[in-house]
């Protein structure tokens, strides 16, 4: 008997770039975007659900299909609940990527109700490094929303950006998630783009990163998992015999392999930190965008790629961060994200 091979595929949705925090790391710009309507919203979940059903059944493909819905703040939009109803009608699983600041019973409630499969809430470090980062009063407003999340059942990971301005602070980042009971930590690195394009120098170095991420794997954990979809800590993963209990590498970079991101104005990416537009959903097809974009062409193939990314063994199961690598290389002036992944340890 043929089993269907599955395989994952997510929309990361943005459904609004208004945000009630100004973080100094922040992707965006702090320009207002022409933002879909609720309408267009729910054509492009259709269309997303119909383009999964066929090639399914074309492929003989079972699809893990997901939903990455945030912001900007996502609690922001007045049809947020309208949204996760119909993604969850069409049998999406939904993820939220949120601060938390704005999170009450009601929309813990509201998640719940809707079986949304987890939360991230952006973390990063004790109360004076969080807040010197996101903001007076945010570190506190982000563990109430976490723990109406909790107190609903549902899943709640707290998501850490690292860099200078508190690589001095893991043990206390994972104290704070211990403390307050949620069930995952995350770690990623940041991206020097958007508003977060001054803070380069604010990168961490290739060993430095190394031991961090060394520190992480060895960690003895009970009730809590730790995760990272960073391409470059699952290599290091593979190198070390024993994992500890609870964590969890994601593999390499997703980025034209096992999804798209939306912007709140439909401009269609590879990934939100990677700023090359593929085309609009509000005037061509996701599976047209998917299958013929040469800059997913491009993403795809590995004799496309410069310095050590382009001739590692590893490739396939990493490709280094496309986003890191080309925030990177605009700071050199050469706007390739096709370059090698600066901070590569491997």
């Amino acid at each position: 008997m043929i089993t269907k091979e599955e395989h994952e595929f997510f929309i990361q949705l943005h459904l609004t770039e208004s945000c009630n925090l100004k973080c100094k790391h922040c992707y965006q710009t702090g320009v207002l975007a022409d933002e879909m309507s609720y309408q267009e919203i729910k054509a492009l979940i259709n269309e997303a659900s119909g383009m999964l059903d066929e090639w399914s059944k074309i492929y003989n493909i079972n699809f893990k299909r997901g939903f990455n819905i945030t912001g900007g703040e996502p609690f922001l939009r007045k049809d947020f609940q309208d949204i996760i109803s119909e993604t969850s009608a069409k049998g999406f699983d939904i993820y939220i990527l949120t601060n938390g600041t704005l999170i009450s019973r009601d929309s813990a409630k509201m998640l719940s109700y809707y079986m949304v499969k987890g939360i991230q809430i952006s973390m990063e470090g004790p109360q004076g490094t969080h807040e010197s980062i996101r903001g007076s009063g945010s570190f506190d407003a982000a563990l109430r929303g976490a723990g109406y999340l909790l107190d609903e059942g549902l899943t709640v990971t707290f998501n850490v950006t690292l860099s200078k301005l508190n690589d001095k602070y893991i043990e206390e980042m994972i104290e704070t998630a211990l403390s307050s009971g949620v069930q995952r930590i995350g770690f990623a690195r940041l991206v020097p783009s958007g508003r977060g394009a001054v803070l380069l120098d604010k990168m961490l170095d290739k060993e430095r990163l190394k031991a961090i991420y060394k520190k992480i794997l060895s960690m003895k954990l009970k009730g809590l998992e730790i995760v990272t979809g960073d391409p470059i800590a699952s290599q290091l993963s593979i190198e070390s015999p024993e994992l500890p209990d609870g964590f969890v590498p994601m593999g390499g970079c997703a980025a034209g392999l096992s999804g798209l991101t939306i912007l709140p104005d439909g401009i269609i990416l590879p990934c939100r930190r990677l700023p090359l537009p593929l085309g609009n959903v509000r005037e061509d097809s996701l599976r047209e965008v998917w299958a013929v974009s040469p800059v997913l062409e491009q993403i795809r193939d590995q004799f496309s790629y410069k310095g050590k990314c382009g001739s590692c063994s590893r490739w396939s199961i990493c490709r280094g961060c496309r986003a890191i690598a080309y925030a990177y290389s605009k700071s050199m002036n050469n706007d390739d994200f096709l370059a090698e992944d600066p901070q590569c340890f491997i």
